[in-house]
């Protein structure tokens, strides 16, 4: 059962960047965006999707998994947080094991830096800001139970399959029904072809 999380819908999104602008504004971020729009198919659509750490379940993040510092802790709610900067050896390891393209790299501190779902408010209840500020609900932060209360019928996925990887996400995403292959008795898989934007540049 999922908890509390950020629900992505592609199909609201409309590129206002609102989320964005609202991200600079979280304390450990310096002032600096840890979420980034992808334009899945760009130069035949505008249509455009946030991307935010999905917070893999697996049964560890591929990028704490692969962190030779131990540098990229786990809450004991699976938030997986940014680089600890006392620990970061700016190796770039979670940058290439990201499925999602997420983490990215400040080239001056020589820092990881991500989404971490917003946990200074997240851990006292508060929607992170990207979700507060969305004009449309494609960032949407609740349970389960209350978006589909909000969106009856609506039907969501964490598992995403890379060719013969499937990875299990703590963030969820809403997905149309033609672009879901079914597990028996789980939720839907999304078939991801290609990876997003790669998370190596600077953060925006």
């Amino acid at each position: 059962m999922l908890g509390r999380t950020i629900f992505i819908d592609p199909g609201r999104c409309i590129g206002c960047q609102a989320c964005v602008s609202a991200c600079r504004e979280c304390d450990s971020h310096r002032g600096k965006s840890m979420i980034h729009l992808d334009y899945p198919d760009e130069g035949h659509s505008v249509a455009s999707l946030p991307s935010v750490c999905m917070h893999c379940e697996d049964p560890v993040a591929p990028c704490a998994e692969v962190c030779p510092a131990d540098a990229i802790l786990i809450t004991a709610d699976g938030v997986v947080q940014q680089a600890d900067a006392t620990r970061c050896i700016g190796c770039a390891n979670c940058v290439n094991a990201c499925p999602f393209g997420i983490p990215k790299i400040d080239l001056d501190a020589k820092l990881q830096m991500k989404c971490n779902l917003c946990y200074d408010r997240t851990a006292y209840g508060l929607a992170p800001m990207c979700a507060t500020v969305c004009p449309t609900g494609a960032l949407f932060y609740g349970t389960l139970e209350e978006l589909q209360a909000e969106r009856p019928g609506v039907d969501v996925s964490t598992a995403f399959a890379f060719g013969p990887v499937t990875v299990h996400t703590g963030v969820a995403m809403v997905v149309p029904a033609e672009q879901r292959t079914s597990v028996p008795g789980g939720l839907p898989i999304i078939e991801v072809n290609g990876r997003p934007t790669p998370g190596n540049g600077a953060p925006a």
